[in-house]
């Protein structure tokens, strides 16, 4: 696309949103053209936050679909709009709501902590929702003595596990498959290149749960090694005195990295984790929802009314 034909699409765009009273919130993972035209740029946990404060009476959500319906369920006054319908999360697919009944049938008496990632039923059937910048404090708002559900991400659920050191906390065997493909040898291998360099993590890579025990064995540095959120990764680096970071997470938080911290490097643990829903949503596509209307997302009241507990209680945490 030309710099003249993006100029006019932005323009183009900019009008629109005033006429429709309307806010943009973008993923941190986005195509850089949508975080740079976002009225709010962050992490689930965020933009489900920025979704609620507004006064906008249009949200247009460049993210994933679980994501808008997260925006949809705390704003029920708001239109939100989802630029591609197309843009799922394979995450969100590892676990159905009818899987979660028959997981909880086996576990009558434990509590259900979601992440942010599942669909609005799986939602419905949980107790708690979390996000990766506050799912330790949600499962250490739990009595210690209560069984603990955690779904769907492994890494994610192994890390909060860990680190808070529940032994009655059981798994769901989810992933996703970005994240699960950045490996412990992987980060081993771009330290042996950058030696100095500080590396972020994101929780829910596959190398997080083994980079802890590299952490722990020496063979990683402790003190430069973080498992940290995209938006907590971010505020990391304002403070940080290094000039070098290997950043294991999906490359689109390269774009804002780069940018908010001019002259630092950053390298990606694998070049190649990149998550293709999060890049379906353009400039045109976000220009035809705010003109069409495109796409609304609705989510039934009984599902929403059950799942809004759960929610609630994610954004309250943290």
């Amino acid at each position: 696309m030309s710099v003249a034909k993006k100029s006019e699409l932005i323009e183009e765009i900019q009008k629109w949103k005033t006429m429709r009273n309307a806010i943009i919130l973008a993923h941190n993972y986005e195509l850089p053209e949508i975080q740079d035209i976002a009225d709010v740029l962050g992490d689930s946990l965020t933009l489900a936050r920025a979704g609620m404060a507004t006064e906008a009476e249009v949200i247009v959500f460049c993210g994933v679909h679980f994501m808008a319906e997260t925006a949809a369920m705390l704003s029920p006054d708001k239109t939100v709009l989802l630029p591609d319908l197309e843009a799922g999360c394979s995450l969100a697919d590892s676990i159905t709501a009818a899987q979660l009944r028959a997981w909880k049938a086996e576990h009558p008496e434990a509590v259900v902590v979601a992440y942010v990632n599942t669909t609005a039923e799986v939602k419905a059937e949980s107790d708690y929702c979390c996000t990766s910048s506050n799912a330790v404090q949600i499962v250490e708002s739990i009595p210690e003595d209560q069984e603990i559900l955690f779904l769907p991400d492994m890494f994610l659920g192994s890390y909060v596990q860990r680190v808070t050191g529940r032994k009655n906390m059981h798994i769901w065997m989810g992933e996703c498959h970005v994240h699960a493909g950045i490996r412990a040898h992987q980060v081993e291998s771009m330290f042996k290149k950058h030696p100095d360099a500080e590396l972020l993590v994101h929780p829910e890579c596959g190398c997080s749960t083994s980079g802890m025990y590299l952490m722990a064995e020496g063979a990683l540095p402790k003190s430069r090694s973080h498992i940290l959120s995209t938006g907590k990764m971010l505020n990391h680096l304002k403070h940080s005195p290094s000039d070098e970071f290997i950043v294991a997470t999906e490359t689109g938080i390269l774009y804002q990295m780069e940018k908010q911290n001019p002259g630092k490097q950053f390298v990606p643990a694998n070049p190649e984790a990149v998550c293709p829903f999060m890049k379906m949503t353009t400039l045109p596509k976000v220009l035809d929802a705010l003109k069409e209307n495109k796409h609304v997302i609705n989510v039934p009241k009984d599902i929403s009314e059950k799942a809004k507990r759960a929610i609630e209680r994610m954004v309250s945490i943290g």
